[in-house]
């Protein structure tokens, strides 16, 4: 649902510098805080406030799509389009 998804806030969340890890698993990276060293595996990628904020615009989002898709008149031309062209044919489809 890229157009739930992308676009969002999401994308905010995700911009920065990811690390790099030798042993593959992130079982060597670490963050130091100034209360100490947070091992990447136990690390929150985010806080709260920024998981109520993503989730808020991407149920309004989802919402939105959900409207226009059951609307009669703008509807049937989105499954058309989407049965025609598919925009982002290299993710993985829902199981």
């Amino acid at each position: 649902m890229h157009r739930c998804f992308r676009n969002s806030v999401l994308e905010d969340l995700h911009a920065g510098i990811a690390p790099d890890s030798k042993a593959g698993d992130y079982s060597d990276v670490l963050v130091t805080t100034p209360f100490g060293e947070i091992p990447w595996p136990k690390l929150s990628r985010f806080d709260d406030e920024e998981m109520r904020t993503l989730m808020i615009e991407v149920v309004q989002k989802t919402y939105e799509f959900i409207q226009e898709l059951f609307d009669e008149e703008s509807g049937g031309e989105i499954l058309l389009q989407l049965a025609a062209h598919d925009p982002l044919p290299r993710w993985e489809d829902p199981r």
